[in-house]
């Protein structure tokens, strides 16, 4: 489990295509302090399991499921990613309960500049829709944030200047992909009427 709470901006260093699959390595100074085969680390939202870590560069594998799902699959050598450790149960939840199971992609639709934040707006897969409230929360590449309105195939979120300096967010241009994770309580809820 993970907060939605960016520990650090990484860089993908190099993405070795395995059929379907692919591993990916990537450079994170604060992730890989501690880390170690089988630990969990959120990349752009994604719950990605530690195949080896060396000199801060920390390897994973990303199967179809998770490519298809995630903007992982347009990743290149060079991006920058956030990045999140795993939750221990003794640490303050920050954000927001975010599992790193990604639920679909969207797309940055627009940004207005504001004196002290940015309002932008993201494209919503319509099946999502449901499970967006406003005020509500949201992951959008692992970033605990409040939607602030919602339609139809769009949601609103406002940048904070730390938001925009320490993630991925502050450089997205209109048309970026970005990996999308409701909240998992509302999913839960649903399934829980829909099955009375």
């Amino acid at each position: 489990m993970f907060t939605g709470i960016v520990e650090e901006l990484g860089e993908i260093v190099s993405i070795e295509p395995h059929g379907e699959a692919a591993r990916l390595a990537v450079r994170g100074k604060v992730v890989t302090s501690d880390a170690k085969h089988g630990d969990s680390i959120a990349v752009n939202g994604v719950c990605l399991t530690v195949v080896d870590v060396e000199d801060e560069v920390f390897t994973v594998d990303v199967v179809r499921e998770t490519l298809n799902r995630s903007s992982l699959k347009s990743s290149q050598a060079g991006a920058r990613v956030n990045l999140e450790r795993a939750v221990r149960a003794d640490q303050r939840l920050g954000g927001h309960i975010v599992q790193g199971h990604v639920d679909g992609t969207g797309a940055l639709l627009s940004r207005e500049p504001g004196e002290l934040w940015d309002d932008v707006r993201f494209s919503l897969p319509r099946e999502l829709n449901r499970y967006v409230a406003e005020k509500g929360s949201i992951a959008v590449d692992g970033i605990s944030l409040t939607v602030t309105t919602v339609d139809e195939d769009s949601f609103g979120v406002s940048l904070i200047p730390t938001t925009l300096e320490l993630t991925t967010l502050g450089a997205r241009q209109e048309g970026d992909l970005v990996n999308l994770e409701v909240d998992v309580i509302a999913k839960y809820v649903e399934k829980l009427v829909v099955t009375k």
